[in-house]
């Protein structure tokens, strides 16, 4: 298991800072964070192998609207 940090995970699905946490809001499917420490400060990761299956499944839905 990979961590990504947020910045990090943000340029993988190819959105601004701003915009990722817009999503991570928004999408309730999008993988939570996880978070280091209990102050508003702790650095936040994303576990890079549910970001990809996160983008896999965008993906996939992508197809069946498609056919």
């Amino acid at each position: 298991m990979a961590l990504l940090r947020k910045i990090d995970t943000a340029r993988k699905v190819g959105r601004s800072y701003t915009g990722f946490e817009k999503l991570v809001k928004a999408d309730s499917t999008f993988p939570r964070p996880i978070k280091f420490g209990d102050t508003r400060q702790a650095p936040v990761y994303f576990d890079e192998t549910e970001v990809d299956a996160w983008i896999e499944s965008r993906k996939a839905a992508r197809e069946k609207v498609a056919a």
